[in-house]
């Protein structure tokens, strides 16, 4: 499927846990580019409780724009690259002012949880960064242990104005059959506004598997929707489209997914 916005990638070269070196961020932009994506916006690591330590911020923002100008400049023009970060909520308070930490420095900003839980009382903690005027995105909320089986904790952030990002590589097992049930599980809630890739800049994205699979599960205008529509919303600053609704998958093949 051409035309792919991927709104989540560790590319950044030295940064992080993903890219390593500018030929490993050329590499990773290139698996992208080969598999679809047309733009992206990288999403390197950055704990939030950097945001209320103005020296320590400034200090972290420094080795990311060193990072982002290194990798602006290996690259072609194949692909559209914007700027953005993935922000560990370890503290309940962040400051999210910096067009730096945002999705293409616009109004989204991509969030996650502390060592993949999630904390008491999240959805004041989600509604927090909400208040500051800027829209807050949850990335792999399939990877959070019981989120999937607590429809209610789900609906508490999506009415708070939380959106949610699944992971792609969830759906092809990539994280274990914990997290895949959780993903399909969210996909039937219609809980889940985008997919992206979440890549490290090493092996395949498993960018067109996923596509595939999201085309024979719920057709191309719905993976159109979670694939390019809704994350070019996102770059635009504009309202998403309501989340397509996976149909209910039938009981016998629900249980035998728990088997797996």
């Amino acid at each position: 499927m051409p035309g792919i916005i991927d709104l989540h990638s560790h590319l950044v070269p030295g940064v992080d846990d993903g890219a390593r070196d500018p030929s490993e961020a050329l590499a990773g932009v290139g698996a992208l580019a080969r598999a679809g994506v047309a733009a992206l916006a990288t999403t390197p690591h950055l704990d939030g409780s950097l945001t209320t330590r103005p020296e320590q911020l400034a200090v972290r923002l420094a080795e990311l724009d060193a990072g982002w100008q290194v990798l602006a400049g290996v690259l072609g023009a194949d692909v559209e690259l914007r700027r953005g970060a993935e922000i560990m909520l370890d503290s309940p308070v962040l400051d999210a002012r910096d067009a730096r930490v945002r999705l293409g420095g616009g109004s989204y900003v991509l969030v996650e949880f502390a060592y993949l839980t999630v904390p008491p009382r999240s959805t004041e903690v989600l509604a927090a960064v909400r208040a500051q005027g800027v829209r807050p995105v949850l990335a792999h909320p399939e990877r959070y242990p019981h989120v999937a089986a607590n429809p209610a904790l789900v609906a508490g952030w999506r009415a708070g104005g939380v959106q949610l990002q699944l992971n792609g590589g969830s759906l092809l097992g990539r994280y274990g059959g914990s997290a895949r049930r959780a993903a399909l599980a969210l996909l039937e809630a219609g809980a889940i506004d985008y997919v992206a890739s979440d890549y490290h800049a090493r092996g395949d994205p498993g960018v067109i598997g996923y596509a595939q699979l999201l085309e024979e599960l719920l057709g191309p205008d719905a993976t159109d929707r979670l694939l390019a529509e809704n994350p070019r919303r996102v770059l635009a600053g504009e309202a998403l489209l309501a989340p397509p609704q996976l149909p209910r998958r039938p009981l016998w093949r629900r249980l035998r997914e728990l088997l797996n």
